[in-house]
């Protein structure tokens, strides 16, 4: 959303300009492959994605307009494991986590609703460092396992993030930038990968069903978020999947179960390829 339409005033910071960027290094898509029986295929345009799910704080009836400040950011970083003999990209695995929960400056205290839903206390945002310090620790994080240069900042291997929705980035990241005061940061690219929207294009979902779930998504619940239209435990249940692990709306199990999906739809041979704006 516009940060033009948040009603608050934001915290005292020089004037910052946006950036431009980074340019990233995709392979084109229009490249196809054939199989051992010489059937074509599109080969995967990433090497790497980096699953998230935030959490914010928030409301009780607080809809996207509510200024949520992020107060955890989890990320779980994936990369392909498995080639088949054909030369697809067969199995996509974990191979490294980062979480930081991140204390919030414009309204510090979190309310009881915030707290009974993510699960989140007083007591771990409090002493977690400010949304610029989580950015840079990422930066690092992203450095130290070869996604961006040490010096440059470039991208080292084409990477995308992945995303339940396109809310995490398109507007929670852009709130909190706002109301830290900062750019965005370069890193994160002009697009995401939305695993909901993927998941209902490789499974071919129905349109009417689809126009019901866009409408259930249209309310969003006290976290500024969708409703369970697509939620993540149905992704689960329609990939025939166990049930989510752990505790939904916190967000390092959110993202840990978004990976499981998004290693399914690999598996099934989907093309994991952005396909929402930011």
């Amino acid at each position: 959303m516009s940060t033009s339409t948040l009603s608050l005033t934001p915290p005292d910071s020089p004037a910052v300009d946006h950036h431009r960027g980074l340019t990233f290094p995709l392979p084109p898509l229009a490249d196809p492959s054939k199989d051992s029986e010489g059937k074509l295929f599109r080969r995967q345009p990433f090497d790497a994605f980096l699953v998230l799910d935030v959490e914010a704080t928030c409301e009780e009836g607080g809809g996207f307009d509510w200024p949520n400040e992020i107060i955890e950011w989890p990320v779980v970083l994936m990369k392909w494991s498995e080639m088949d003999s054909s030369g697809r990209m067969s199995a996509l695995a974990p191979v490294a986590e980062f979480r930081s929960f991140v204390r919030p400056t414009w309204a510090p205290q979190l309310s009881p609703f915030c707290t009974s839903l993510t699960g989140i206390t007083q007591s771990q945002v409090d002493p977690a460092p400010s949304f610029p310090e989580v950015l840079e620790h990422f930066r690092l994080f992203l450095v130290d396992h070869g996604l961006l240069d040490s010096g440059t900042g470039e991208p080292r291997v084409a990477y995308t993030f992945a995303t339940d929705g396109p809310w995490d980035l398109r507007d929670f990241l852009v709130k909190q930038c706002w109301l830290s005061g900062i750019p965005l940061p370069p890193w994160v690219g002009p697009a995401v990968l939305d695993v909901r929207k993927l998941l209902r294009r490789c499974l071919g979902c129905d349109s009417a069903k689809r126009e019901r779930e866009r409408e259930a998504e249209r309310d969003s619940d006290g976290a500024g978020k969708h409703s369970p239209g697509l939620s993540i435990p149905c992704q689960l249940r329609k990939l025939r999947l166990d049930p989510f692990e752990g505790r939904q709306h916190c967000g390092i199990d959110d993202t840990r179960n978004i990976a499981r999906v998004l290693a399914e739809l690999a598996r099934r041979g989907c093309t994991l390829e952005q396909n929402t704006a930011l």
